[in-house]
């Protein structure tokens, strides 16, 4: 039986936004608020059991009708020509064939780290948290870094008087070891893997491999409680809780050289970018490792840049906590599109 708010949606004319990641897919019904989108409707997917991208729409629409006027998605992958070839996932997404299949006027693919980066501006205080006391400043570039599943980046570069997203594949671009000790942890993952990207270090993953290097060299000895959650569980769980928590010294070990290693790649692309409007921290990592990042590690190797020491200590830097910025990106887009 229709609700008095799903009848309500199908005379008001909305945008479809999406976050679609490897994992699941998310997508929102949002209307033009005074200051940034509002949304009517959210629902989650699972990516993986669907066999397609508008699949996934249809049951979005069925389960709330509405008359969508535009559509855009910030999609894990990179797009060209309005086409994107899903890393993690058997589809090919089509702006033309999904504009064809619904009837919108308008669709947009972005990049889901440039759909995050959008939604950066919009943000609300409570929606983010500082590791610095440095404050924001407005038309400034922006930075990126959001460690998840994978690793992404982006910049927001402002430009003839409003924000523009720059897509980036950086997280496949090279680790850069920092000291001694990273020099190793390169070999390391060089033996294993040849081409030692950012991501190896810096993403769900990457936690894992910094703590395998560390059991290999001996130093600390593994727990076998440790091994046997990490069999059953998400073993990057199981070392951040554990490391948080102050449990365990191996699982300590390697999430503090995950923050530092953290810092020295967002210091990275504040450089690259001059990031002078803030360096924010987004994905799904950030926020569940939130009291490490508080620590000095991250910082410290954030602004150990040489000659550039009191340049990177002007530069702000955020942790994103809303984790819908980038539905919230993706809708802002959707409304903006002309």
């Amino acid at each position: 039986m229709p609700t008095a708010k799903t009848k309500a949606l199908k005379k008001q004319s909305c945008v479809l936004a999406g976050d679609i990641g490897g994992t699941k897919t998310r997508l929102g019904l949002f209307v033009a608020g005074k200051h940034r989108p509002v949304v009517r409707e959210v629902a989650k997917f699972s990516s993986r059991r669907s066999r397609s991208l508008e699949a996934i729409i249809d049951e979005m629409l069925a389960r709330y009708p509405a008359k969508v006027k535009k559509a855009c998605f910030g999609i894990a992958g990179p797009v060209i020509n309005g086409v994107c070839r899903t890393t993690n996932l058997p589809w090919v997404v089509s702006e033309q064939k999904l504009q064809k299949r619904f009837g919108w006027p308008q669709v947009r693919l972005i990049n889901d780290l440039g759909s995050t980066a959008m939604a950066i501006p919009l943000l609300a205080h409570r929606e983010v948290k500082a590791l610095n006391r440095t404050k924001v400043h407005k038309n400034q570039n922006i930075g990126l870094v959001a460690p998840g599943t994978g690793l992404g980046m982006a910049l927001l570069v402002f430009a003839d008087g409003r924000y523009r997203p720059v897509a980036s594949e950086g997280g496949h671009a090279g680790f850069a070891p920092a000291d001694e000790s990273e020099i190793d942890l390169w070999q390391y993952l060089q033996a294993r893997f040849g081409h030692v990207s950012a991501e190896r270090v810096l993403s769900g993953r990457g936690l894992v491999n910094i703590y395998d290097w560390l059991k290999s060299s001996g130093d600390i000895t593994e727990s076998p409680e440790i091994r046997q959650a990490m069999r059953a569980t998400d073993p990057a769980r199981v070392i951040s809780e554990n490391a948080i928590n102050g449990n365990d010294p191996l699982c300590r070990a390697a999430l503090r050289r995950f923050c530092r290693i953290f810092g020295s790649i967002a210091g990275n692309l504040a450089l690259t970018g001059m990031t002078t409007g803030g360096l924010y921290l987004g994905g799904g990592v950030p926020p569940k490792i939130l009291p490490a990042l508080e620590t000095a590690d991250f910082m410290d190797a954030f602004i150990a840049k040489g000659r550039f020491k009191a340049f990177m200590q002007k530069i702000a830097v955020r942790v994103i906590l809303n984790d819908r910025a980038s539905l919230l990106g993706a809708a802002h887009c959707a409304l903006n599109l002309r």
